[in-house]
Formats: C-alpha cells, structure tokens, sequence
C-alpha cells in the first residue's frame, strides 16, 4: 500500500496534523498507524482537560507561539463541532512571599504573549474568588478553560477520515526501511510504503526517530502523574483551578486543583518516575524501559540535580498523608478523608544526553521524516497549531 504521508500515532497530535495536512491538500493519501486498538489511549486521553492560556512560556518559543496560536484555534473548533468548554478562569497562588517574584515574572511572561485581562490578587481579592483558599498574593488568568480532550481527538479523527485518511489500528511500527524513492515501514502484520514519514508517537517518539536516527541525542523519560478526586460532598471547596506558582527549574506545574468539564474535581498531580512508559499503576514495570531510562547519561545528571524533588514526589506518591500536606499549602480545609484515589497519566519528558530535560516542544525536520521529539502540555491546547507547523514543514520543506 503506498502514500503520500504515514503519521505515527494517533493522538491528538498526529491526528491534528494528518487533518491539518488534507485541509491544505485533500488529493494526498494519508494513513495514520496506531499500535492500540483505538485512538487517544495514552497522554491524550488521560490528561487533566485544561486549555491552557499561554501564560507561562518563554516569549517567542514554540510552546508560547504554538499554544497561544492554538488556543484560538481550539475554541473556534470547538464551538464549530459543538463541543462543550467552559472557559472558567484559573488562580495562580503565591502561598509565601518568596514566591511573588516569580509571579510577577508569570505576570510579565503572560502581557509578553498577549494575553489581556490577566488580574493581580490580594489574599482577600483571592478569596472573593475561592473561598477556601490561602495565600499571600495570586494572578487570575481568564482565558484558561476545561474540555474534554478525547471527544476532540474523536472529531479530529472523523474529519480526517472524511477528507480520505486512513487509521490502521493495531499497528506497531517494528522497521523502517529507507529507499531511493521513500521509506517503507514495516508492521508485524504489514508492510505500507511512503514518501514521507511524521513521527507522532508521544512516549515512544524516540524509538521511532531511532529506527532511521540510531544516536538520537534525546530519550524519553517517563512521569506519572497521579490524581486523586475530591469526594463529591466536598467538591464545593474549589469552584474552578487552582494552582500553585510552579518551580522554574522543573519543568512541571506542582499540584493543583482542576474542575473537570464532566463533573467532579481532581487533585494533583504529582510528577514520580515511571516504571514502565505506559506505567499508569505504581506495579507497572517494563525491565526494558526501566533499563533504557537507568542507563542514559542525561538521566544521571537530572538524577543527581532533583534528588531531593524526585525522592518528595517518591514519598507523595506512596503516602496520602503527604500528597495531603501539599494539598493544604493551597486549600488548608482539605483532608485524607476528602480525597478518592483517582486515574493517572504518563508524561513524555524528553532528555538530553547532558541532563537537560526539554522545556520546549522540539519538531526536527530531516530530508523525507519529520519527528515530535517533545510535545508534553500544551500539546493539547496547542494541537491544532502543532499540525499547522507540522503539515508546512512536511509540504513545504
């Protein structure tokens, strides 16, 4: 079987982009190779639903072009395709006056990217807003939201299908095989040739990229986030988000509060090295995974750096009592008690060789394949964006 353009993975970026690309040329042939039964069954489909506003990248980077971009994008597809989102606001909550600097280095990052209305809030201001909160000073950023971002994957891919592109499930790229006149990509079951390859595989990127790339200079790190839900009796202690201000030098956002667009409020979540790249359950272990992990050299450096952080997320994810604790810094009324254990996901965290863990996306364009090689949040908000930048770069060289 022969095409124009083979996207790996269909989440919600590879299917963003394989829609991206036929809105721009209908007449191409594309497929999607998925090796799961059905689509968004990793990062996509187990992420918290929030559309992120932009406010906290770095100017002029790809995630701060890209999600903003995107943003703008996703609504209008969401109001054109009638899928439910609320744009409910979120706080950014300084809890100590340590912290306020880097809020107002939030603040100036937010105005940097265009973002209006963004609010400066005393502890008072704050608490007219969630009254269950504490802290010493916050930002209220209005453009966030909650959606459901499966049903979106879901239109993604019947749009796609509609305009001609195929989605072969079940599929597990096992080779690449590059000849005169493109690539052949073999599965365990079949064979399908291409002229170009896009490589949207999220927490097996890397892999993908090393089939044609052996010394790829980056690996995937696996981190599990884990969530607990807040009991429905208690769920009127946070009327919308609410989230901390995050460590600049980890690239997570620290546990937070988050108002689901189905019902219910989820917890978390925390950031604890995985066992297994698909390990959503602390039991889960792929010796392969661990392995690959445990002996990159950039894992030695992160390792050595965030010890004292990744032994904290350790403990949290193993003790109630302390995922509890973190909890208060933002809600003091919340108890063990008042939290049911809820899902997790996995995040893709792309590492360098020398420790550095990837801030920004990282789209890598070679003579006839164009790789992800690191897409974590915003991937989401940003996806219609990311398969704009993805379908120039693949048509256009």
């Amino acid at each position: 079987m022969k095409y124009d353009i083979i996207v790996i993975g269909a989440g919600i970026v590879g299917l963003a982009t394989a829609l991206k690309i036929l809105e721009q040329n209908p007449k191409l042939r594309i497929a999607i190779l998925e090796k799961e039964a059905s689509i968004a069954k990793h990062q996509t489909g187990n992420n918290s639903g929030v559309i992120h506003s932009g406010i906290y990248y770095k100017p002029n980077s790809l995630k701060a072009i890209n999600c903003i971009k995107g943003y703008h994008q996703l609504i209008a597809f969401c109001d054109k395709n009638e899928i439910s989102y609320d744009l409910c606001g979120k706080i950014i909550v300084a809890t100590h006056a340590s912290e306020i600097p880097a809020l107002k280095t939030i603040l100036e990052r937010g105005m940097q990217n265009g973002l209006t209305g963004i609010q400066n809030l005393n502890a008072t201001q704050m608490r007219d807003i969630e009254p269950h909160i504490t802290g010493v000073a916050g930002l209220r950023v209005p453009q966030t939201g909650i959606v459901d971002y499966k049903k979106i994957a879901e239109k993604y891919a019947e749009l796609a299908q509609n305009l001609g592109a195929r989605i072969f499930f079940n599929q597990k790229l096992d080779k690449v095989v590059e000849k005169t006149d493109g690539l052949e990509l073999i599965t365990q079951d079949q064979t399908l040739e291409t002229k170009m390859l896009i490589n949207c595989a999220g927490l097996h990127c890397d892999r993908v990229a090393g089939l044609t790339t052996p010394k790829l200079n980056i690996r995937i790190l696996p981190f599990r986030g884990e969530y607990y839900t807040l009991k429905p009796e208690k769920e009127y202690l946070v009327k919308n988000l609410i989230y901390p201000v995050p460590d600049a030098n980890f690239p997570f956002l620290g546990v937070h509060f988050t108002r689901m667009i189905g019902g219910g409020v989820e917890a978390g979540p925390n950031a604890v090295l995985a066992y297994a790249r698909e390990g959503y359950k602390k039991t889960d272990v792929n010796l392969k995974d661990l392995f690959e992990t445990v002996t990159w050299s950039g894992f030695h450096v992160v390792a050595a750096k965030y010890w004292r952080t990744g032994l904290g997320e350790f403990y949290r994810s193993y003790s109630k009592a302390a995922f509890t604790k973190a909890l208060q810094r933002l809600l003091p009324e919340i108890t063990q008690n008042d939290l049911v254990v809820g899902g997790a996901g996995v995040r893709a965290q792309a590492c360098d060789r020398s420790g550095g863990l990837l801030d920004d996306f990282s789209i890598v364009r070679t003579k006839n394949q164009v790789h992800v090689l690191n897409a974590p949040s915003p991937a989401a908000t940003s996806s219609l964006s990311i398969g704009e930048t993805i379908a120039e770069m693949a048509l256009n060289g």
